[in-house]
């Protein structure tokens, strides 16, 4: 046990300059919260209760929203706590989880993000095995795999920062970060196999988005010689790839921050940069899907018009 942090509390720092409108701050998150709720519990209820929307595509849809509502819980309902509360503190055992939620909803998420791709690739380049190729017995694996495989993958990361034995118990950010907890490592010669599992990790999903690529690369081949195909591209295809500009933009963007970003930006921009993929991704793909997607459409349109009468 000797190699175990005693550490039993992280001091999250990130709020220490916006405490001043703390009120406003959190009727805001609060209301945010609020709407990405209500967006994608809306989407996941209109999918399961009308069977005519068991599909690939709209399954895959519903566990998208899933894990939205996944991610988001495991970062609003403690941030709210924090901006009721004067002290600022997480637990080790729940700096852990947290941890585990957030990465392994990014990693959810992109997993996902090539099962759509894979489906639209189906759907367009290969219509008439469509059917066969994406049964609900394959479709319900890809969907196990897409949240298993990120959840082990993510599992063996935290628990390899679980071992490292701490030197500090202060996190400048408004959660917990994993690449945070291990530079609080005494010995950075302990990080070694945090590091070179994370760069594994990293190149995982980094194959995912070459799968995405390859496969809208056939897509649009196809799609340009035919109006009937391209019609099914704009209706289908179009949401999709804005899920995964917005997702991609929102991680890069974070991701470079950390790389490059200057410590005398204000705090302020520092926390919108830290949290911009728990709230702009899961309060827009919902938004997006429900208003093009003309099935999704038009049965909120039957549910509206059945409450009103």
């Amino acid at each position: 046990m000797d190699n175990v942090s005693m550490i039993k509390v992280f001091y999250l720092s990130g709020l220490s300059e916006t405490m001043n409108y703390r009120s406003v701050l959190f009727s805001l998150t609060l209301l945010c919260y609020c709407v990405i709720l209500l967006v994608n519990i809306t989407l996941i209820v209109t999918i399961i209760s009308d069977k005519n929307l068991h599909e690939p595509m709209y399954i895959l849809l519903c566990a998208f929203c899933m894990n939205g509502l996944y991610g988001t819980t495991g970062f609003f309902p403690k941030f709210l706590w924090d901006l009721l509360s004067p002290v600022h503190v997480i637990s080790y055992c729940g700096c852990l989880l947290q941890v585990q939620v957030l990465y392994s909803f990014v990693g959810i998420d992109l997993s996902i993000l090539a099962v759509m791709a894979y489906d639209r690739y189906v759907a367009i380049c290969r219509p008439l095995q469509y059917h066969s190729i994406m049964s609900k017995q394959r479709l319900m694996k890809l969907v196990f795999f897409s949240w298993f495989t990120p959840l082990c993958i993510l599992g063996t990361n935290i628990y390899l920062t679980s071992r490292l034995k701490l030197c500090s118990p202060y996190i400048g950010r408004l959660f917990c970060v994993n690449w945070i907890i291990v530079t609080l490592a005494c010995f950075q010669a302990e990080t070694m196999v945090n590091n070179i599992v994370a760069y594994i990790t990293i190149i995982f999903y980094i194959f995912h988005g070459v799968f995405i690529v390859w496969s809208y690369i056939y897509i649009i081949r196809i799609c340009v010689n035919s109006i009937e195909n391209r019609a099914k591209f704009m209706q289908t295809c179009v949401p999709h790839l804005f899920s995964l500009i917005t997702f991609i933009f929102t991680i890069l963007f974070d991701i470079m921050y950390i790389r490059f970003g200057s410590k005398t930006l204000p705090q302020t921009f520092k926390n919108f940069v830290a949290i911009e993929f728990l709230v702009i991704p899961p309060l827009m793909n919902p938004l997006i899907y429900g208003f093009k997607l003309t099935k999704i459409r038009k049965r909120l349109r039957e549910i509206v018009t059945l409450q009103r009468s």
